[in-house]
């Protein structure tokens, strides 16, 4: 398959798990980012819109920033009209201090290089007393399972960086000050083939990752809502 092909048929795919995602995550806002309808709202790692389509109507403004500029188009295609999706790096966010009443990353800090960054630029744009949220995939507590599903997880798909552990996530957020309000944990039963179609994960590096793949994979997924 020609490569741009196929960069274009995983493209289709992230964003038919995004449109999935969205539908989950509008069931779940109310109880964990309660809201007014006065808040400005930042989306780091966007992908498709998923986060930022389901809290707009709950809220004044969303900005959504996506590094990669295909996924931000089509984002940009579907937004509703308080929704801005501009193109940008997490780890050096465009915005002043304090410019943001809620702040969210969701599945992106293991695809990021520097995670501590993504977290302290965080922390700088969002206002005292506002509120954080981050949520990713998490490693086990041992490093060396951690280590195994990290390995995993780049065959499948090579964007990924690290998975961190509860406790590292703990202690970016204790390095920039952040109060940890409520956390939730939850698995995500995954269909190992299903999951390796999402990633455009194909011959050999397909058949790589099958024998890195754990027994019975589930994904351990972190849900933290922290206040600045």
């Amino acid at each position: 398959m020609p490569a741009l092909e196929r960069e274009l048929r995983n493209a289709e795919r992230r964003a038919e798990l995004q449109r999935q995602r969205a539908a989950a995550l509008t069931a779940r806002l109310d109880e964990l980012l309660p809201t007014s309808g006065e808040e400005r709202v930042l989306d780091v790692g966007a992908g498709t819109g998923a986060f930022a389509f389901a809290i707009a109507p709950r809220v004044r403004e969303v900005v959504a920033v996506e590094i990669d500029e295909e996924l931000a188009a089509r984002a940009r295609e579907d937004a509703p009209a308080n929704v801005e999706v501009v193109v940008g790096d997490g780890e050096q966010l465009p915005f002043e201090p304090f410019s943001f009443d809620i702040s969210a990353t969701l599945r992106t800090l293991h695809h990021t290089r520097r995670p501590e960054l993504l977290v302290a630029q965080l922390a700088r744009v969002t206002r005292g007393g506002g509120t954080i949220l981050v949520v990713d995939q998490l490693a086990p507590a041992d490093p060396l399972a951690g280590f195994e599903l990290t390995r995993f997880e780049r065959a499948r798909d090579p964007s990924t960086t690290r998975l961190l552990a509860d406790a590292d996530l703990r202690g970016l957020f204790d390095s920039n000050g952040l109060v940890l309000r409520r956390q939730e944990v939850t698995r995500e039963p995954r269909d190992l083939e299903a999951y390796l179609d999402l990633a455009g994960c194909e011959g050999a590096e397909r058949e790589h990752a099958r024998m890195l793949a754990p027994t019975g994979y589930e994904a351990v997924v972190g849900w933290y809502v922290l206040e600045r």
